[in-house]
């Protein structure tokens, strides 16, 4: 300030040299990479051969598990079955006098058909139409796996005139398994107890199923059926319904615990309708095992729904 005063040349070249150093200096910064750029960058293409690698590999993955479910099904029923076979036979051994009379044979289906004294001709013509005799039913057993019989107990009075009735008809065709248990239409839910209990003990096979007598069964179809399910563990087939409980006293079907179900009008859970239903051989089992525990109903299609309610059981309405 005491100098001279700059002239305006001078300062006019002093400001463009200050702008073009401002300039290259800013323009060096910008164009400089960060570390944290250069990580990002060199870190993109490893993300990328990753990610390739993971979509390439996801249908061999779900490849192998569709195949480890499906081993998982075959182990569980293996598993279920060796359990119940453990469980029968430390009953046989703990005092299981009937388990022990007889030597278990090996089947496919037991069919037994629910019969009662008054169901001769019912019989007769099962015999007639569906059901071989003499020793066409002993080649069924023999070469397919294939076990009937009429499922029967006895009268209230033993030794009486229907018991000999179903002595000479057994003695004729040969057809029968006779329970220890008193015949009655009220006692139908003990009878279905008594007759699982009571097969599992002469014929150890996949299915057992129950039919009544004024059904004519169709075995090639109900075999080509069962064979569809013989992989897969507790199985329930029949036509699964769900009717009304019956509340009011006096008719037919009434249901006594009808309060068990919940309000008036209500509906039973889903069950196999009574006329034919099949169950696995690990259900068959179970309920041979708990049977003088298993709870009855009213109705006898419903008892045995029931006693399959709270297990891991596949129901195929069929």
């Amino acid at each position: 300030m005491r100098g001279k005063a700059a002239s305006g040349k001078t300062i006019l070249f002093v400001c463009i040299a200050c702008f073009l150093a401002g300039t290259l200096f800013s323009g060096q910064m910008w164009t400089r990479p960060s570390n944290h750029e250069n990580t990002l960058q060199s870190s993109t293409p490893d993300c990328d051969h990753k990610r390739k690698l993971i979509e390439g590999r996801s249908v061999d993955v779900m490849e192998e598990v569709v195949k480890t479910h499906q081993a998982i099904k075959y182990l569980d029923k293996a598993v279920s079955t060796l359990e119940m076979e453990l469980t029968a036979s430390r009953r046989s051994q703990s005092g299981g006098k009937q388990i022990r009379k007889h030597n278990v044979q090996k089947a496919f289906v037991v069919i037994g058909i629910n019969t009662a004294f008054s169901s001769k001709r019912r019989r007769d013509s099962i015999r007639e139409t569906w059901l071989p005799r003499g020793n066409e039913l002993k080649e069924l057993e023999k070469e397919k796996g294939i076990v009937v019989r009429f499922v029967i107990g006895h009268s209230s009075t033993p030794g009486g005139v229907l018991d000999k009735a179903i002595d000479a008809e057994e003695a004729e065709h040969k057809d029968f398994l006779r329970l220890d248990h008193v015949e009655g239409y009220h006692e139908l839910s003990t009878k279905t107890r008594l007759y699982f209990s009571t097969i599992t003990s002469l014929w150890d096979a996949d299915f057992y199923v129950k039919v009544d007598d004024d059904v004519h069964l169709n075995l090639g179809m109900l075999v080509s059926t069962l064979a569809k399910y013989r992989s897969r563990p507790r199985v329930y087939i029949g036509c699964m319904k769900s009717g009304p409980v019956l509340y009011q006293k006096g008719v037919k079907y009434h249901e006594a615990e009808h309060w068990k179900f919940g309000e008036e009008g209500n509906k039973y859970f889903r069950h196999a309708t009574g006329q034919i239903y099949a169950i696995s051989k690990d259900l068959a089992t179970y309920i041979s095992i708990n049977w003088p525990i298993l709870h009855k109903y009213a109705n006898e299609d419903v008892s045995l729904g029931s006693w399959l309610l709270g297990l891991e059981v596949e129901h195929v309405d069929e």
